[in-house]
């Protein structure tokens, strides 16, 4: 057995067991999908959201391809948490639910939650698969384990941890996480600077191409900018902890450490990138840029760097799974089929439905592996989520805007992104230009059919009151 395998799953091992320990904290319903959190596990658990596998190894990538405009991904996430904490943060926590969905029924109406559960569900499904998919190819790539093998143990200690914990256990773990990345991108940089003589030598060395924080694209870059602002007030795992904070100043306050912690995070991986490509020019294969580093280190100094990254997506598999738990169980469970259910069984439900989306991620990984459908579906979720933040605004500001038309905006919205990136996946094109991407499409759509289904279908509605 390897030394970088023995840390890895010495790590592993230790987060399983803080999500056990805090099981005793987690004996009510409320207590499990999270209740009266402080400042820093409502930071902790909340950048679960924002700093997954993509954020290191993805950046990484597009450092390596890009240079350092690689690092716009975690700035975009950063700039839109930022937003949600100025606009959101204090109006959503003061509406007393744990879900966006329940949110959304406060401005439009209880169908329009069940609507949303379902998409918002979907999006939370895709993105925790993409994640096993990224544990699972750690495992094959620098463990030497098959990818089933991997995707299963490492799945299920996810779904161990975070079903004996909840949030408790989410926000305890992502403390150590956070620790563990920053910490583990901050030594590969020291240790990488003092092999290649000095960190300059990555600005100096590489093209001067690599320096431009806009050689990624603009085009890629206001897409992202774009996507995070809509995305992250309707991200139900980076909301949900928000939600869950005792105060709306704590909210407020946690809101925006978390843009401060989520933002640089990317320009260490991208300079990591960046020094893999300046380490290992003929590399084939980009993906492979931060393990290929890591791997080149020390067996021990590895381990503890290659543990960061896998601590980066245990962060956002645990908050991603309990937050499509915590939507089915009170958005449709306990909203519309047992509006009466006892706190016990409430509690049973959330843990069946937090195992049941775990199960569901670790079989679609499995089935998915090697496609590259897997990507067309995450670029399709985040699509939908910035949909309903259209959806939702209208909702907000627009007195006019009715139930009926706002489900059936949300109908028409999934329907288009389908479209959009099944004709892209076939033709490799998308429908009317090579820059009208899946986001612009379905905002584009949310936009145009709530007005066109509010007036059709015109407000009828009273006043509702919010259901935890």
């Amino acid at each position: 057995m390897s030394t970088q395998l023995i840390v890895i799953l010495l790590y592993f091992g230790l987060t399983i067991a803080i999500g056990i320990i805090s099981l005793r904290r987690s004996k009510s319903s409320d207590c499990f999908v999270g209740s009266g959190l402080g400042v820093i596990m409502c930071v902790s658990a909340g950048t679960g959201e924002w700093l997954g596998g993509t954020s290191t190894t993805g950046v990484s990538e597009y450092g390596f391809l890009y240079g350092i405009s690689g690092a716009w991904y975690t700035i975009a996430n950063g700039i839109g948490v930022c937003f949600l904490a100025i606009f959101f943060a204090k109006l959503y926590r003061s509406l007393n639910t744990v879900t966006v969905p329940g949110i959304i029924e406060n401005f439009i109406g209880v169908n329009a939650r069940v609507i949303s559960s379902v998409l918002l569900t979907f999006v939370m499904i895709a993105v925790g698969t993409s994640q096993m998919i990224a544990a699972g190819t750690l495992g094959v790539t620098v463990l030497g384990l098959s990818y089933d093998i991997s995707v299963i143990i490492f799945g299920i200690g996810f779904i161990i941890y975070t079903l004996a914990g909840g949030m408790n256990a989410v926000a305890s773990t992502n403390v150590m996480h956070l620790i563990a990345m920053y910490g583990g991108v901050i030594l590969a940089l020291i240790l990488v600077g003092s092999e290649i003589g000095g960190i300059g030598r990555i600005f100096t060395d590489l093209p001067e191409s690599y320096m431009n924080p806009m050689n990624i694209g603009p085009s890629k870059v206001s897409s992202w900018i774009i996507a995070s602002i809509l995305g992250a007030c309707t991200a139900q795992a980076g909301i949900q902890p928000i939600l869950a904070a005792k105060d709306i100043k704590t909210a407020r306050k946690a809101a925006f450490i978390t843009a401060a912690v989520v933002a640089p995070f990317g320009i260490i991986t991208a300079i990591l990138g960046m020094a893999a490509k300046l380490r290992f020019p003929e590399l084939a294969n980009a993906k492979l840029a931060l393990p290929t580093l890591m791997m080149n280190f020390s067996p021990v100094v590895g381990g503890i760097v290659l543990a960061s990254i896998m601590a980066a997506i245990l962060s956002t598999v645990s908050p991603i799974i309990l937050a499509s738990g915590t939507m089915i169980t009170k958005d449709i469970y306990q909203r519309k089929l047992k509006p009466n259910a006892t706190d016990s069984e409430v509690l049973k439900m959330s843990r069946i439905t937090t195992a049941v989306a775990g199960l569901i991620c670790v079989i679609l990984s499995i089935l998915l592996y090697g496609s590259t459908r897997i990507l067309d579906i995450v670029y399709f979720a985040y699509s939908i989520r910035g949909a309903l933040f259209v959806v939702l605004i209208f909702g907000i500001y627009w007195k006019m805007t009715s139930e009926k038309g706002a489900v059936w905006a949300m109908i028409i919205t999934a329907a288009v992104g389908i479209f959009w990136v099944s004709y892209n996946g076939i033709t490799g094109q998308f429908p009317i230009h090579p820059n009208f991407t899946e986001t612009y499409a379905a905002v584009a759509t949310a936009f145009i059919s709530t007005i066109i289904f509010s007036l059709l279908f015109k407000k009828d509605r009273p006043e509702i009151r919010i259901r935890r």
